[in-house]
């Protein structure tokens, strides 16, 4: 699910990616650590938005939802969002680029759907 969004100023002066997630999500901050972690040459900005003050482009509730993504302009919700955040680190480029097929990227989607099913429950058990 992609948004088209335009901000002024140079590229060079923003990551490849601006990610919003929900910082309250046990699942969430560990996903993100990891993404940190591999995002050696600084092209993710992450920006939390259980905070109310937290700046994003969607709905706040949506953002809560599911993870969204902002890459060349184009915001990206659930898997498109994390293929985004793969392409923007090195290691993961190839597993990103893959994404962007029809077919990995509807089985991607539909992986991401269940995973936020049962979301709830696995938040339960890491508190």
């Amino acid at each position: 699910m992609a948004l088209e969004v335009s901000k002024p100023g140079p590229r060079a002066e923003r990551p490849a990616v601006t990610v919003w997630y929900d910082g309250a999500c046990p699942l969430c901050r560990r996903e993100i650590a990891v993404m940190r972690w591999l995002d050696r040459r600084g092209s993710l900005q992450f920006i939390d938005v259980s905070n109310d003050g937290a700046q994003c482009p969607v709905d706040r509730r949506a953002a809560l939802l599911r993870l969204h993504a902002m890459e060349n302009e184009r915001i990206l919700s659930g898997a498109a969002a994390f293929a985004a955040m793969w392409r923007a680190i090195p290691a993961l480029r190839w597993l990103g680029l893959l994404a962007r097929f029809g077919m990995v990227e509807r089985l991607l989607e539909r992986a991401y759907v269940g995973f936020l099913s049962v979301r709830p429950r696995l938040q339960r058990l890491l508190k």
